[in-house]
C-alpha cells in the first residue's frame, strides 16, 4: 500500500489518497492513472480501509491529464493505442463506483477534465471556496461524455445542468455547484480535510456491508424498471435482515445507544 505516484495514509478505518504533483496543478500521467485504477481494485480487499477520502496537494485537486505527458503525447498514435488509453481512464472510473465502500472528492482546489469526472465517481463531494470546476473536454474539441461524466452527471445534477456542464465545458464556482447539487458541502480552505475525514469515519463506523449494498444498488438500478428495482431491493433487503449488523442495530435500539457496527473482535463481519 505505498503507492508511486500519489500518497496514500490510513488511519481509523479511513484511507486518504492524496494526489501529489502541485507543481503541475496534480496533473495525471499514463502512470498515475494506471495506479490510481488498480488501487482503487486493491482496496475492496482491504478490510482496515472502511471508507475513502481523495483529495489534492495544493491549489488543485487534479487539472486532469498532464497536456505534455498524455495530450501531446497522444497526438499521433495509432488508434488502438488511443483505445487502450481511453479504455483504461474509463477503468479508472469503474473501479471507483465498483468500490463498495463510500468515496469522498476532497476538492482543495482548480478540478478539471479527469479531475472533475474522478470526483463526480465519488460517492460525496466537498469543495473549498476556491474549488472551481469544469467539464472542460469540448474546450479541447473532445466529447463532453468522457471516462462516464454523461452517465454520472444526470444522475447527480439532472439532465438540464449536465448538458450545461457538458456542452459548455465553461468553469462553475464552487457556490453554483454547490446550488446545482453537484457539491454538498462548501467549507473554507483549513475546514475541508477534517470536514471530509469526519464524514468518512461516519460513515466507516457504519454498517459495511449495508453501504456495500446501498452503492451496489445505485450503481445497478439505473438500467432497471421500477418493477426490476422493487424485486431487487426487496431480496437484498431481506439478505441484510440475515447479516449480523442487523441485530447489532436491533439491540443498540432496544438499549437505547448507538450501533457498533465495526467488529473488533477480530473476527469478520
Amino acid at each position: 500500500m505505498q503507492p508511486k505516484h500519489f500518497r496514500y495514509d490510513e488511519q481509523d478505518g479511513v484511507g486518504t489518497i492524496r494526489l501529489d504533483r502541485p507543481d503541475r496543478l496534480n496533473a495525471l500521467t499514463f502512470d498515475s492513472y494506471a495506479e490510481l485504477r488498480d488501487f482503487f481494485v486493491t482496496l475492496r480487499t482491504r478490510e482496515s480501509a472502511r471508507a475513502v477520502v481523495i483529495t489534492g496537494t495544493g491549489r488543485a485537486f487534479c487539472s486532469g491529464g498532464d497536456v505534455k505527458d498524455i495530450i501531446g503525447a497522444l497526438m499521433d498514435v495509432p488508434q488502438a493505442e488511443l483505445y487502450a488509453f481511453t479504455r483504461m481512464t474509463c477503468e479508472l472510473i469503474a473501479n471507483i463506483r465498483r468500490l463498495e465502500k463510500p468515496v469522498i472528492a476532497a476538492l482543495n482546489g482548480i478540478t478539471c477534465g479527469a479531475g472533475a469526472v474522478i470526483a463526480a465517481a465519488a460517492d460525496l463531494r466537498i469543495a473549498t471556496e476556491n474549488a472551481k470546476i469544469a467539464f472542460l473536454f469540448t474546450k479541447v474539441g473532445l466529447s463532453g461524455a468522457d471516462m462516464g461524466a454523461a452517465w454520472l452527471l444526470p444522475r447527480i445534477v439532472g439532465l438540464g445542468h449536465a448538458s450545461e456542464l457538458l456542452m459548455a465545458g465553461e468553469f462553475v464556482s464552487p457556490q453554483r455547484a454547490y446550488e446545482i447539487g453537484l457539491y454538498h458541502r462548501v467549507v473554507l480552505e483549513h475546514e475541508l480535510l477534517p470536514e471530509a475525514q469526519r464524514w468518512a469515519g461516519k460513515l466507516a463506523d457504519g454498517p459495511a456491508f449495508g453501504l456495500a449494498v446501498t452503492k451496489r444498488m445505485l450503481n445497478l438500478e439505473a438500467s432497471m424498471t421500477m418493477e426490476e428495482a422493487l424485486s431487487a431491493e426487496g431480496w437484498i433487503q431481506a439478505e441484510c435482515m440475515r447479516h449480523p449488523d442487523y441485530r447489532r442495530g436491533y439491540e443498540a435500539a432496544l438499549e437505547k445507544r448507538e450501533p457498533q457496527f465495526r467488529d473488533t473482535s477480530g473476527s469478520k463481519a
